[in-house]
């Protein structure tokens, strides 16, 4: 396919040499003489292993150019990557003019082109971007619609440097936000020499992917920095602990509680957040991560709370109590904490869970019950028709096919885990999803 390339940083540097190498012909577009001087010469716009030898094949061949000018590169290629620079403000937020200032001269040249043109953004952008920034500045200067006259993407890339032209050529995925499924079917043939998924996803989702992704790698690095100086302290060997910690693929280094929900309990997690915290202290160690993860499981809590107070003191109905699917175990559960919460803010509560029967509770269970909420008992019901009645506010903690049979119309339902089976109601809502 004959590609354009705006922006021959970095990103674009690599991908316009890759797509070369995949047998396109690619024009490289940048703003900067000196990049499309490097480029034309058959060198590369930075350092990084492979990449030189790759664009000297590629321009000796015919298969790569570079131009400084918009209205050539648009009239000889049909499909655009652009990939020029997002830079943080000094207040945290992108600069995105170089975006708008690329958009203005493509869409200025669209407006001369009468043949369907795909516009792919790879440059990094938060979720709207495309529909507040994007779209109105090519639709503007272009006088055309997008996903009518002309296509619109977003494929964010996933490369590392040192290793971006191993990236390339072996992705986790290729990740496709379209505007319209003509721009997409066009996108994905570029890449139809790369053996990865293709995921076509709405346009936000793409957005959102790559801050995904890299806030929990930087999450990931301070993570294991934190606990390598209280292995250090505690004179453990750190590399050989997270290499231990690597090893159990089912819940360290796998999907396991990567999946949006309600806050965490039980009487594991936050005992061992707060004594690792502990041990921070005694030896004068600062591990800002570690000592964030009970305040933000707080906040989730309260964030929660606020969906089910914010419509005023209805009665509350709560399907499901423990602190997880399948137990009756209620130590530090969430769901208890919330319920304590509404009663003393003055709601009318009503619970039920199956495998929480107080008078069948023993040991640490019970005695929890007995000190910390002995009143709990009163609040529950044994019939979930009596649950459903009560409630105006239905307040789902477990996943249960007993509620698909029964007729939930006119309540307003918030979901805490997202259920296999959605519930038929229009008032329903997660509460992260």
């Amino acid at each position: 396919m004959d590609i354009s390339v705006f922006g021959l940083g970095y990103v674009g540097c690599v991908s316009a040499a890759c797509l070369a190498r995949l047998g396109h012909t690619v024009v490289g577009v940048d703003v900067a003489p000196d990049k499309v001087k490097l480029i034309s010469s058959g060198k590369s716009t930075i350092v990084e292993d492979e990449i030189g030898d790759i664009v000297a094949a590629a321009v000796k061949q015919g298969a790569l150019s570079a131009t400084d000018m918009t209205e050539e590169a648009i009239r000889a290629t049909e499909v655009s990557l652009i990939c020029v620079g997002t830079p943080s403000n000094e207040n945290g937020s992108l600069n995105l003019k170089y975006i708008e200032d690329c958009c203005a001269d493509i869409g200025i040249a669209l407006k001369k082109k009468s043949n369907y043109h795909v516009v792919v953004m790879r440059s990094t952008m938060l979720p709207r971007s495309i529909r507040t920034t994007v779209i109105p500045t090519l639709e503007e200067h272009s006088g055309k619609r997008a996903g009518q006259d002309f296509g619109l993407c977003i494929n964010p890339e996933f490369l590392r440097e040192g290793t971006s032209v191993y990236d390339f050529h072996h992705p986790p995925y290729t990740v496709i936000g379209a505007f319209d499924d003509r721009s997409a079917e066009k996108l994905e043939k570029i890449y139809s020499g790369i053996d990865s998924p293709v995921l076509k996803v709405p346009i936000e989702a793409a957005e959102m992917i790559k801050y995904a992704s890299n806030s929990y790698h930087a999450l990931k690095v301070c993570f294991a920095n934190e606990i390598g100086r209280l292995c250090k302290e505690a004179g453990v060997n750190s590399h050989l602990l997270m290499d231990i910690f690597c090893q159990d693929d089912k819940l360290n280094t796998s999907a396991a509680y990567l999946k949006p929900g309600f806050a965490f309990g039980g009487s594991c997690l936050p005992k061992d957040v707060r004594a690792l915290n502990y041990f921070a202290r005694t030896v004068d160690q600062e591990v800002p991560v570690l000592s964030a993860v009970i305040p933000s499981n707080q906040s989730h809590l309260d964030f929660t709370l606020r969906l089910i107070t914010r419509g005023g003191r209805r009665p509350v109905g709560v399907y499901g109590l423990a602190f997880k699917q399948g137990t009756d175990d209620l130590r530090e559960s969430p769901i208890v904490s919330m319920v304590e919460q509404l009663i003393g803010r003055g709601f009318p509560v009503m619970i039920y869970d199956t495998n929480v029967q107080i008078s069948r509770l023993f040991g640490a269970n019970k005695a929890f019950i007995e000190n910390e909420i002995p009143h709990i008992d009163k609040l529950m019901t044994d019939d979930l028709n009596d649950l459903v009645s009560f409630a105006d506010v239905l307040v789902v903690g477990q996943s249960s096919a007993e509620l698909l049979a029964l007729d939930l119309s006119g309540k307003e339902i918030i979901e805490l885990t997202k259920p296999k089976e959605e519930i038929n109601s229009n008032q329903k809502q997660g509460v992260a999803w």
